[in-house]
């Protein structure tokens, strides 16, 4: 005689008892997914109630005396759960990779679970089986191979599959039918099962989509930005160069994609990667060089504007055709470590600089290109910093290019005033994250786990690694606004941070003329930072021409109809032509 309970009615004691036990399941579902980065020890103990609530849930659910499900079958998920929460409870150093890891097997054990009585089932019985085995399969997935394996990761995956069996479990006390049993008496699943496991599926299905989606979006170097085996000692070699076509170049110009030697800031050899673009009548005049240095398109090695789907727009550089029709060439550089494998130091004012200073090197050996000799430096943002960076190295490291002049538009002249003001900065903490995965690659004594809190560390990481015209960017802005705190420990204004940051202040002279383009109403690059500058350049007596632009922020100080362009489109051609520069300091 098979002494399980059947499926009856419950009293209304057990009735209210499971009912305040399924919204206990809930609300702790629901504080993973909407509060999941407060910190590592909140999310933990959390995660930990909800896997022994879980796994009394599961062991407790009711199956009649006509299911055949072994019994191994049956405790198996709900053992999973109770063993995994209190080894989660007594495990000291746990980290959120530890987190997702076991949260994914956990959720493979319930889908195995399930789905063996799905192919043991029959009828609609199977389909609910399925439908729930099918959900756990794919969370467990997510949380096992998604390709952000953080936080976000943890809370949605297991706190979607926390609420689903709390609703559950509540619509079956609701109805008085002791925790919605599996199948009925003749092996029919309660109706509300098949529901809620039709929904966590859906919800399930959602974020597989979300994840591919974020795999399809990013972007990927081919085998043309392979390093060669030895990279040449001689800085500004170029190494190769590929015919180019995208939309953004214009008709009536030419482009190829080059790879070139460089040097690092440790003075090692490295390669960069660039893109030149000349007009495409080769009997006119050589052309003059924009040396181009784009703004902010990420930090890893899809994020090349050579390797982007528009890449140019994605680092502000929106009037090359504007470029062209003067009779003028682009040389734009990638910068070393987008494109190349090689660590992208972003932020880091020197290896920028050569970067640029090396591109147009490597661009003068095209013979196609037929190049002049002057060259203007453009730069933007990130690449505002590296113009002032190659202003300011010229003279000592590529003595023998003539710069007749540096453009700097809204420049990261200042990184610690910068990372100060990027708190106040929706999505701050994504460009905080570009700054200290930079930094710490480029110095040893410089460590995320320093700087960074636990819980954010995994965070930080992942954003890291995604260009901003990634969809993926879209997921990091959402962690951005659903953080509770900074990603940072402390103050980031201290020790060694702050003084690296410092050293990529570009305070030097800086030889050919210069033009300082800043927007008034500018919420990343501050204003008054910026002021701050210039006024500390002019007290040097250093010369510049600085220029502000009432109502124009970051990215509109640099399109098309920004007077910023119409004013360094003429400022340019002043100095090709070889006409005195204003100076605004005296």
């Amino acid at each position: 005689m098979d002494s399980r309970p059947s499926s009856g009615p419950i009293s209304p004691v057990r009735r209210l008892g499971v009912g305040l036990g399924a919204v206990v399941l809930v609300l702790l579902g629901l504080a993973l997914i909407s509060r999941p980065f407060a910190s590592l020890t909140l999310l933990v103990l959390t995660v930990v109630v909800g896997l022994l609530a879980a796994g009394v849930a599961r062991l407790a659910e009711r199956v009649p005396a006509a299911d055949t499900t072994p019994l191994a079958v049956r405790l198996a998920p709900g053992l999973a759960y109770l063993v995994s929460g209190v080894a989660l409870a007594m495990w000291s150093g746990v980290t959120l990779a530890h987190l997702a890891l076991l949260v994914g097997l956990v959720l493979l054990v319930d889908a195995a679970a399930d789905l063996w009585s799905a192919w043991r089932g029959r009828g609609s019985a199977r389909v609910a089986d399925l439908l729930g085995g099918l959900s756990s399969l794919l969370l467990a997935a997510l949380a096992l191979a998604w390709p952000d394996v953080t936080t976000l990761v943890v809370a949605v995956v297991f706190g979607v599959r926390v609420v689903t069996m709390g609703v559950r479990l509540l619509l079956g006390a609701v109805r008085g039918r002791a925790l919605e049993p599996r199948r009925s008496a003749r092996g029919r699943p309660g109706r509300w099962r098949v529901v809620s496991q039709a929904a966590g599926l859906g919800v399930a299905a959602v974020l597989v989509a979300v994840s591919a989606i974020v795999h399809a979006s990013a972007s990927h170097p081919d085998a043309f930005y392979t390093a060669p085996e030895q990279t040449p000692a001689r800085p500004g070699t170029l190494l190769r160069s590929q015919p180019f076509t995208s939309a953004e170049v214009p008709q009536d110009g030419r482009a190829w994609r080059i790879l070139y030697s460089t040097t690092a800031d440790d003075g090692t050899p490295t390669v960069a990667s660039g893109l030149v673009i000349a007009p495409a009548d080769s009997g006119q005049a050589p052309a003059p060089v924009i040396a181009w240095a784009h703004g902010t398109t990420g930090a890893s090695a899809g994020c090349a504007p050579s390797v982007l789907t528009g890449g140019l727009a994605a680092g502000a550089m929106v009037v090359q055709d504007q470029i062209l029709d003067r009779g003028w060439a682009m040389v734009a550089t990638d910068y070393v470590g987008l494109g190349t494998s090689a660590p992208h130091e972003y932020l880091v004012g020197p290896p920028a600089g050569r970067a640029v200073l090396d591109s147009v090197r490597a661009a003068h050996q095209l013979a196609d290109a037929h190049l002049a000799d002057q060259t203007v430096v453009w730069g933007h943002s990130q690449g505002g910093a590296a113009a002032l960076w190659t202003g300011q190295l010229a003279a000592t490291y590529a003595p023998e290019l003539e710069i007749d002049g540096i453009v700097a538009l809204a420049p990261a002249s200042n990184p610690p005033a910068l990372l100060d003001s990027l708190g106040n900065v929706t999505g701050g903490d994504l460009f905080a994250s570009y700054v200290i995965a930079g930094y710490a690659a480029a110095y040893p004594d410089i460590t995320m786990s320093e700087y960074v809190r636990p819980a954010a560390r995994p965070i930080a990481s992942e954003m890291a690694q995604r260009c901003l015209s990634d969809h993926g960017t879209v997921v990091s802005v959402l962690v951005t606004l659903l953080l509770e705190k900074p990603i940072w420990s402390a103050d980031p204004d201290r020790g060694a941070l702050r003084d690296r940051l410092a050293q990529s202040i570009p305070a030097g002279p800086i030889d050919p003329p210069l033009l300082l383009a800043q927007g008034e109403a500018d919420t990343l690059v501050i204003p008054s930072a910026q002021a701050q500058y210039v006024q500390a350049r002019c007290a040097a007596g250093y010369p510049l021409d600085y220029r502000t632009y009432p109502g124009l922020g970051h990215v509109a100080l640099v399109e098309p109809d920004s007077p910023a362009v119409t004013d360094a489109l003429a400022w340019t051609a002043q100095r090709l032509a070889g006409q005195p520069a204003q100076d605004t300091c005296s």
